[in-house]
């Protein structure tokens, strides 16, 4: 009557996201790192590359496949589950990219200093 849920979509999601953010993590550390050492305007603008975006993208989809993999354990079907976790996922990752661009900019103008919250 009902299909198996997808146990094993939401593990294989879940470790995608995270060795995927474990690689964005990464990727972004030795950037600014670099940045850091160079004060280079260019360097931070390249960041927005392929090294940044394909670990970015993993995330993206392994967040897809885990949300829409724990939306079909409550029932619904495998389309509408992904018809309700692609776009909250798009829009996840749109604005979090936004917010990166951000700070990105913030660290660029000010360096590190400039995200120091308790400067007040």
């Amino acid at each position: 009557m009902y299909s198996q849920p997808p146990y094993i979509l939401l593990l294989a999601g879940f470790l995608a996201a995270v060795t995927s953010g474990y690689a964005f993590s990464t990727a972004l550390q030795q950037a600014v790192s670099d940045w850091n050492r160079n004060r280079s305007t260019r360097i931070l603008a390249t960041l927005r590359g392929p090294q940044l975006k394909i670990p970015f993208f993993g995330i993206c989809a392994g967040v897809c496949v885990f949300l829409a993999s724990g939306i079909e354990l409550f029932g619904f079907s495998g389309k509408v589950a992904y018809a309700m976790g692609a776009p909250m996922t798009l829009l996840s990752g749109l604005l979090i990219w936004s917010q990166l661009g951000k700070i990105l900019a913030m660290i660029e103008e000010g360096g590190s200093k400039a995200l120091d919250l308790d400067s007040f």
